[in-house]
C-alpha cells in the first residue's frame, strides 16, 4: 500500500496557510477530480480521479477544523486515528457536506452549485442549470453545401433548408393546454435527474440519472397541447445563412452554433453542422490551394513554339510555350490558385499546366515525304537531356 501523504502536501498549501486558502485549494481540487467530471474516462481514469478526490477531502476534512488541524500538525496521522479518545475517524464525514461548506448551500450534484454551469454528465445531452435544474440541448442537424472552385476561390454565402424542431405555435413551447396544467415532477423535485449515493470507504460518491418519469424535464402535463401532444416542439422547414470562408475543401466541416434542433422547455438549440462539398470543374482539377490544367499541343508548336490560353478561377491567362517544349513539361503559374482557408497555410497555391505534344496517326503522301526529308536533318535526331536521363534511371529503379 503507498504511503500516506502529508496533508498539507495533498493540497498545495503551507502549514501556515489561512482557512481561505486551504479552502481555495481543495475548491481546485474538487473541480479537478470529482467523479462526475470522469464518467466517460477509462477505468484507469476513474480510479485516479476518484481516490485522487477521496485525499483531497479527507485532507482539508481535517485542515479546515481548527480542533483537528492541531492535532494533526502536533502528532501527525497518529493523532488522527479512529477509536482513540478526540481522535478523527475517516468515515465520520460526509463529502457533500464539505462541497457544500465550500461551493455554497446551493450544491445539489456536481455541476450545479451556487449557479456553477459546468460539466456533461455521461454524454446525455444537459447543460449545467441553475437550482438543480439540468438544462436540455437540442439535437444538432448535419447538412451538405457543393460549391463550385469560383465560390470557394472568393469565399460566398449560401442559403440551405432544413427541417428542424423550434417551439410549437400553438402552446408556445409549454407543451401544455394551460400553465395550470403543467406540475412539477414528484419523482425528481423539479431537479430532471435521479440521485444516487453510494458510501465507498471512508467518503460518499453521488450519481445522478435522468429521471425516468419526466424524462429530464422536471416537470409532468396532465393535459398535453394537442398541436404538439406534449412535446413542445414542432416540426419547421427553415433557411439559414451560412458564411462560408475562401478555401474550404470536400470533407471540411463548418459548425453553425445554435442553427440545429431547439430543445424542450427553452433550452439550448443544437448547432446545425455544414459539410463541404465541391462541384466538378470543367477545366481545372485541384489539390489542397493549387490548381492543375492539362492542355496539348501539336507537333508543329512544339517544335516551333506557340501561345497557348489556360484557364483560371477568376480570368483566363496567356501562356507562352518555348520552341522545343517537350510532351510531359510542365509550367507553373504562381499564385493562380485558391486561398488558404482562413489564412492558414502558404497563403494563395499555384496553377500548374501540364504540356502534352499530340503525334498525329495517319498522314498523306505529300506530309510524310516532308517528314522524311525532316528525318534526315540533325535537328530532328533525339537528344535527351540530362534531366530526361535521370528521370529515365529513376524510373527504371523503381
Amino acid at each position: 500500500m503507498a504511503a500516506k501523504r502529508d496533508y498539507y502536501e495533498v493540497l498545495g498549501v503551507g502549514k501556515n496557510a489561512t482557512a481561505d486558502e486551504i479552502k481555495s485549494a481543495y475548491r481546485k481540487l474538487a473541480l479537478k477530480w470529482h467523479p462526475d467530471r470522469w464518467v466517460s474516462g477509462t477505468d484507469a481514469e476513474k480510479k485516479t480521479a476518484e481516490d485522487n478526490f477521496k485525499e483531497a477531502s479527507e485532507a482539508y476534512s481535517v485542515l479546515s477544523d481548527p480542533q483537528k488541524k492541531a492535532r494533526y500538525d502536533q502528532f501527525g496521522f497518529a493523532g488522527m486515528d479512529g477509536g482513540s479518545a478526540g481522535g478523527f475517524d475517516a468515515g465520520g464525514f460526509d463529502i457533500n457536506d464539505i462541497l457544500r461548506s465550500v461551493f455554497g448551500e446551493g450544491f445539489s450534484g456536481f455541476g450545479n452549485f451556487g449557479g456553477f454551469s459546468g460539466f456533461g454528465f455521461g454524454g446525455d445531452r444537459y447543460g449545467g442549470g441553475e437550482q438543480g435544474k439540468r438544462v436540455l440541448r437540442g439535437r444538432d442537424i448535419q447538412t451538405t453545401v457543393t460549391l463550385t472552385l469560383e465560390e470557394i476561390a472568393k469565399g460566398c454565402t449560401k442559403e440551405v433548408s432544413i427541417e428542424r424542431n423550434r417551439p410549437c405555435g400553438v402552446c408556445g413551447g409549454k407543451g401544455a393546454r394551460n400553465e395550470s396544467d403543467i406540475h412539477t415532477c414528484s419523482t425528481c423535485g423539479g431537479s430532471g435527474q435521479v440521485q444516487r449515493i453510494q458510501r465507498v470507504l471512508f467518503a460518499q460518491t453521488v450519481s445522478y440519472s435522468t429521471c425516468p418519469d419526466c424524462g429530464g424535464r422536471g416537470k409532468t402535463i396532465s393535459a398535453p397541447c394537442p398541436a404538439c401532444r406534449g412535446t413542445g416542439l414542432e416540426r419547421k422547414r427553415e433557411t439559414v445563412r451560412v458564411e462560408i470562408p475562401a478555401g474550404v475543401e470536400a470533407g471540411m466541416q463548418m459548425t453553425v452554433p445554435r442553427e440545429g434542433h431547439s430543445a424542450p422547455d427553452g433550452g439550448i438549440n443544437g448547432d446545425l453542422l455544414v459539410v463541404i462539398k465541391e462541384a466538378p470543374h470543367k477545366y481545372l482539377e485541384r489539390d489542397g490551394s493549387n490548381l492543375f490544367y492539362s492542355h496539348t499541343i501539336s507537333v508543329i508548336d512544339a517544335v516551333l513554339g506557340t501561345e497557348i490560353t489556360v484557364p483560371g478561377i477568376e480570368k483566363d491567362h496567356k501562356v507562352k510555350i518555348e520552341p522545343g517544349t517537350q510532351s510531359g513539361s510542365t509550367l507553373r503559374l504562381r499564385g493562380c490558385g485558391l486561398p488558404a482557408v482562413k489564412g492558414y497555410g502558404r497563403g494563395t497555391g499555384d496553377l500548374y499546366v501540364k504540356i502534352n505534344v499530340w503525334v498525329p496517326r495517319s498522314l498523306s503522301r505529300s506530309e510524310k515525304e516532308a517528314l522524311q526529308k525532316l528525318r534526315e536533318s540533325s535537328s530532328f535526331e533525339p537528344s535527351p537531356s540530362r534531366e530526361d536521363r535521370e528521370l529515365f534511371e529513376r524510373m527504371k529503379s523503381v
